[in-house]
């Protein structure tokens, strides 16, 4: 999966997050028109802010995000919006997930990637001195 650089005029970039947070007590309730609102809500605040999503997979109890952002926005910045402006629409939408006490855990997992593994980085850091000496 070949990602294009976020090119801006002091910077060069490539962020990639894979965020994947859970509805309050795991509960099973990201399905039918719930799945759809929150996936066009996910498509819109990322459109908003100029965020580019690589994958999105919605399942009943949790969402999978894989997202490219420019290098000054934190995973929890993404987490924050998404998350926030998901549940007070869903919940105004959906009067059966007033039942829980929030939508969203306060919880999130974040993997960062690139076009590139850990291994390559790590090779390419420690050639770089035996670059330097010769």
């Amino acid at each position: 999966m070949t990602q294009q650089y976020r090119r801006k005029s002091h910077t060069v970039s490539l962020v990639n997050y894979h965020l994947v947070w859970i509805p309050k007590r795991r509960k099973k309730v990201l399905m039918g028109d719930v799945e759809k609102r929150l996936r066009q809500i996910i498509w819109d605040v990322a459109l908003e802010k100029e965020w580019n999503i690589i994958a999105l997979e919605i399942m009943p109890d949790h969402v999978h995000l894989f997202i490219n952002v420019p290098p000054n926005i934190a995973p929890h910045d993404v987490a924050k919006a998404i998350k926030g402006r998901s549940s007070r629409l869903l919940r105004q939408e959906f009067p059966h997930l007033l039942k829980l006490p929030s939508l969203w855990t306060h919880s999130y997992f974040v993997s960062t990637a690139g076009n590139v593994s850990s291994e390559t980085i790590r090779i390419y850091i420690e050639e770089q001195r035996h670059h330097d000496t010769t």
